[in-house]
């Protein structure tokens, strides 16, 4: 009897140390959710974003910096998917801004919002799970449209 309860233990935990080592190395967008510095791939380019996962964060968004590079932007990270409205509030340069799906389909862009659009907002009439910020005419030089997928 205690052989049998052995060899239940045992398989327990060696099903659980599997279990944990495949959720560890499963990419997730959990994983995005730490506002650091990630890199994901668009229209064939590497872009390096910062993350905005708070409401404090995603309010700040990229308001009063100087610009950014050319292959850098920022990444909101929405809780749940839901209508995500952006407007130009003390911006200080033009942007792109993309709204994907849960699946990071790109469903809505827009292209050259500048700052002096504010206070109108823009976005999609659906539901989505994240948006992306890049400097102005990436959408164009890299070919990026409606339909495509991010990598992250």
């Amino acid at each position: 009897m205690k052989g049998k309860y052995l060899y239940a233990a045992v398989f327990f935990i060696c099903a659980l140390v599997v279990g944990l080592t495949y959720v560890a190395s499963a990419p997730s967008v959990s994983e995005l959710t730490d506002s650091a510095e990630h890199s994901l791939v668009i229209g064939g380019e590497t872009v390096r974003v910062t993350i905005a996962d708070s409401d404090a964060a995603r309010a700040q968004g990229l308001s009063g910096r100087a610009g950014l590079a050319e292959n850098e932007g920022m990444l909101f990270v929405f809780p749940q998917d839901g209508v995500h409205g952006f407007w130009m509030k003390d911006m200080l340069f033009s942007i792109d801004i993309l709204w994907m799906s849960v699946d990071k389909e790109i469903v809505h862009i827009e292209e050259n919002v500048s700052p002096g659009t504010f206070p109108t907002s823009f976005g999609p009439k659906i539901a989505t799970r994240f948006v992306l910020e890049l400097p102005a005419g990436f959408v164009k030089a890299h070919n990026v449209a409606v339909g495509d997928t991010v990598s992250f």
